[in-house]
């Protein structure tokens, strides 16, 4: 081939592949087309809320879909500075455990509270998972309500999924240790170390939590899980890695064997099995933290036992499903009957049948036991295998007519396959690593379909650069078509691991938008701004402060003296939606406070030298925002200054 020739077969090829790619690109964002769907208009609403873990933020991020505007992040693991969450002594017990106070921990996976299957909206939980802690959040107030520690288990990954109608939260430890705790050498894991999977009960009225038991479990590592819908209701399944019990070099050791398990968990058994007694007492210490909004204030009760049950005692409650290799994700379909496994070095996705599964049961088709396990056989139990399912198939959401969509975190796409004849139909590209990803409702009885959204753990290349750290990102893709489109792509905050979403209508309804003064019950509350006072006990000053627009009562405090310690509760008086009172005193080292309409909120602070300190209000509430304001008057320890206010 001569020069010429060279240079036009060269051309020709960058023609093509510039055509091919310009044809090809699954709908880029930025096209009319894409931007139209993702358009809302200023007045209008989203159509879903989505729940966005914060990962390492110890948050969940509220954005709406499909504009991916972020509208609220609700503090939960960790301090939040924006309203003063883990600072003030109404929420600081929602922050400690049997470790003491942990100020900041690493949040994976929200889920929607369900009844008979679908989202209802009432609350939604999320983990801690290095402190293991489950909590539940609010959602007409979309504030964190309750937190229980789980004992017994180390690094909360399993976490915290629900039953059909919300009967249970279940929770497995990722990290398998001594129980009870003890000083034992590493190198003795196979002999000492186990794993427990909890069932944290959930009172149906009122959302409170209690673990009803917990299952000892062999050594291994537990990764994820899914309760079972409809014909599966009263299982749970919890992917199991390191069947080898190996506990030096895991990415090497624990990925001997072909198959690891799902363990498919009868807890309607475990209800049969607690009434009869099976259940073990064990002394274990952890916190359960409440906090009530008439009161406006958490409390921490510490409880000293928990209930265990043996699986060599308890016959018919747990049996494993192998399942290849390392999975992930395990998912179950809107129709309860598959069983999808993610299994991250797999080459398959191994889809588990559950009648098939009651069957083997049924014939004892097992191969082996382990821990007083059985251990299925995995062609009695397997429904069908997704060939060509990416590199890294992690997690599984459905759309409700019949099809699946799988991340594939090492090949940076989902693929969208059919259940029942297991055949991939289509496949999208991700900017980049792809972890999980939801449909809203989509590992629900009833999928709301439409979206899917891609959680991203790496976008190099994506937004503008902001040195060595760049954002995670969402990725919004159109499935109303048989063509998964990419239409936007928006910045996250922290590491998202899971969402949940959920249709707009079913929250806006039940939204609070001001707590009633009349229903204030907390100890140094106000009901009218008369009531405002300044006591001094001590070296305890207690300032009962009432805001309202514009203005602080008392505005003026005189008395108070170097080593007082001075607590300013402050109640806000109004009762009009969307009108929150900051507070912020000069030299305070704590987070300024945000006090909602009605609510009752504390700011602590030490002078520590003399002067008239100002303090204000921190959120612009009128056009005389900046005259709500006041002043503090310190003097010398020995002053004679009296306590004195307006």
């Amino acid at each position: 081939m001569s020069t010429k020739q060279k240079a036009r077969f060269i051309i020709s090829i960058f023609f093509i592949a510039l055509i091919y790619s310009c044809s090809g690109n699954n709908g880029k964002p930025g096209t009319s087309d894409a931007a139209e769907k993702v358009y809302v208009a200023p007045g209008e609403y989203d159509e879903f809320y989505a729940f966005m873990s914060g990962g390492f933020s110890g948050q969940i991020t509220v954005y709406g879909l499909p504009s991916g505007r972020l509208f609220k992040i609700i503090p939960i693991f960790a301090q939040h500075p924006e309203n003063g969450y883990g600072y003030t002594p109404e929420t600081k017990p929602m922050l400690q455990t049997s470790y003491g106070e942990i100020p900041w921990d690493d949040a994976h996976h929200p889920e929607l509270s369900q009844t008979d299957g679908t989202p209802d909206g009432r609350w939604i939980f999320i983990n801690a998972n290095n402190t293991p802690r489950v909590a539940r959040v609010n959602l007409s107030t979309f504030e964190t309500e309750e937190i229980i520690e789980i004992p017994n288990s180390a690094g909360n990954h399993g976490s915290p999924f629900i039953t059909m109608n919300t009967e249970y939260v279940v929770a497995s430890t990722r990290f398998s240790v001594p129980i009870p705790q003890k000083d034992v050498p590493i190198s003795s894991y196979k002999e000492n170390f186990k794993g427990t999977i909890s069932f944290i009960k959930v009172n149906p009225e009122n959302g409170r939590m209690n673990i009803e038991f917990q299952i000892l479990v062999p050594g291994f590592n537990y990764d994820l899980a899914h309760a079972g819908k409809g014909p599966s209701h009263g299982w749970a399944f919890f992917t199991s890695y390191n069947s080898e019990q190996a506990n030096t070099l895991l990415e090497i050791n624990a990925s001997q064997n072909d198959k690891d398990f799902i363990a498919a968990i009868n807890w309607k058994k475990a209800e049969e099995y607690i009434k009869e007694g099976k259940g073990k007492k064990y002394n274990s210490e952890y916190y359960h933290n409440i906090y009530n909004d008439e009161t406006h204030t958490a409390t921490s009760n510490v409880e000293k036992e928990i209930l265990v049950l043996d699986p060599k005692d308890c016959p018919g409650l747990i049996y494993y499903l192998p399942t290849p290799k390392s999975p992930h994700g395990v998912d179950v379909d809107p129709s309860g009957e598959y069983i999808v496994a993610g299994g991250k070095l797999a080459t398959v996705i191994p889809v588990h049948s559950f009648s098939k599964m009651i069957k083997a049961i049924e014939n004892k088709e097992f191969i082996s036991e382990i821990f007083g396990i059985p251990v299925l056989k995995y062609e009695s139990v397997i429904a069908g295998e997704v060939e060509d399912p990416g590199l890294g198939p992690l997690h599984t959401e459905f759309d409700g007519n019949g099809y699946a969509y799988t991340s594939a975190f090492i090949s940076s796409e989902i693929v969208k396959w059919k259940l029942g004849t297991w055949e991939v139909v289509d496949r999208i590209p991700t900017y980049y690593s792809i972890g999980h990803l939801m449909i809203p409702g989509g590992d629900s009885k009833t999928p709301f379909g439409k979206y899917v959204v891609a959680l991203n753990k790496i976008t190099k290349d994506r937004y503008l650069p902001t040195g060595p750290e760049l954002c995670q990102s969402a990725q919004l893709i159109d499935i109303s078509g048989d063509k998964m489109k990419l239409l936007l792509d928006f910045p996250t905050i922290g590491e998202p691991h899971y969402a949940q979403g959920i249709p707009a209508e079913i929250l806006m309804k039940g939204q609070k938008k001001i707590y009633e003064l009349g229903k204030n019950n907390h100890k140094y509350g106000l009901r009218s701004e008369k009531d405002a006072k300044v006591e001094k006990n001590g070296n305890d000053v207690h300032i009962y402060m009432s805001t309202t627009r514009t203005h602080f009562k008392p505005d003026n405090i005189e008395g108070i003296k170097i080593g007082d310690k001075v607590y300013f509760h402050i109640t806000n008086l109004e009762q009009d939606w969307d009108i929150p009172h900051g507070f912020a005193v000069k030299g305070m080292n704590t987070a300024e406070l945000l006090i909602m309409p009605g609510q009752t909120r504390t700011a602590i602070w030490e002078p520590k030298s003399e002067g008239v300190y100002p303090f204000y209000c921190t959120d612009f509430c009128s056009a005389l925002h900046q005259e709500m304001q006041g002043y503090v008057r310190v003097s010398a320890k020995n002053s004679s200054n009296e306590l004195k206010y307006n």
